[in-house]
């Protein structure tokens, strides 16, 4: 099986240039060297992790292409006019669903760090009612899951924006009270810098990953359901995730 050999300390020095130099003054002459040092080798990378990805979230294994994200800034609506990113980062969004409303798994290098995440981070309305319902319903299972010593041990404490008190429809001593104040829901870790440099990156992303598909398919069965729901079909109790 093919292995990732890991960054050039030329592409983490890349990153590090950039946020000092972050225009396309500085940019545009570097532009293949960002396309040698980083676009590239983060495509091979993101190719070994949803060739492995084939066996445990099949779902989620995409084209490395369409995988990657821009190192363009959306600067439309913000104060911060920098036009560049200083990571290069990866989402694996559910087939088949909203590509940021769903939960999917992410990872990013830079010169600070890898990041490695997964979950739901921006639900819209309806995504974020499925997956309260589906909460409240089986919050016994859901606490199970994100309480799962493997999950916890690698990517530590559920995260996420929260409410200050139960939505409407909750009551406001629900066992899972805290849970259905979130607006987001997902697990991130912070690797050090390193770990970019070095051979099995794909590997340690990977078992991070792993560790987090009952919880992404937690939120993801429940949107799948309502969507179900909502187009007349008779839905079956809900099965209990896989540990």
């Amino acid at each position: 099986m093919a292995r990732f050999t890991g960054f050039s300390p030329k592409a983490i020095s890349f990153f590090r240039q950039l946020e000092k130099n972050n225009s396309r003054d500085w940019f545009t002459p570097r532009k293949e060297l960002f396309e040698e040092l980083v676009r590239q080798p983060m495509l091979q990378l993101v190719k070994l992790v949803s060739d492995q990805m084939r066996g445990f979230a099949l779902d989620h294994v995409v084209d490395p292409g369409k995988a990657l994200f821009r190192i363009y800034r959306d600067t439309r609506f913000s104060k911060d006019k920098s036009p560049y990113k200083t990571q290069i980062a990866a989402n694996f969004p559910r087939r088949g669903l909203p590509k940021y409303a769903a939960a999917g798994f992410y990872f990013s290098v830079s010169h600070a760090g890898v990041e490695v995440a997964g979950g739901m981070y921006m639900p819209g309305p309806q995504q974020l009612s499925a997956v309260r319902g589906a909460i409240a319903d089986a919050h016994e299972t859901f606490r199970k899951v994100v309480t799962a010593r493997p999950l916890r041990t690698r990517l530590g404490e559920l995260q996420g924006e929260k409410l200050a008190r139960v939505p409407r429809g909750f009551a406001p001593d629900h066992p899972a009270a805290e849970f259905l104040r979130m607006k987001q829901f997902y697990f991130y870790k912070a690797l050090p810098p390193k770990s970019a440099t070095v051979p099995g990156l794909e590997r340690q992303i990977c078992a991070s990953f792993r560790t987090l598909v009952p919880f992404v398919e937690f939120i993801n069965g429940a949107i799948l359901q309502k969507l179900r729901e909502d187009e007349g079909e008779t839905i079956p109790k809900r099965p209990e995730p896989m540990f």
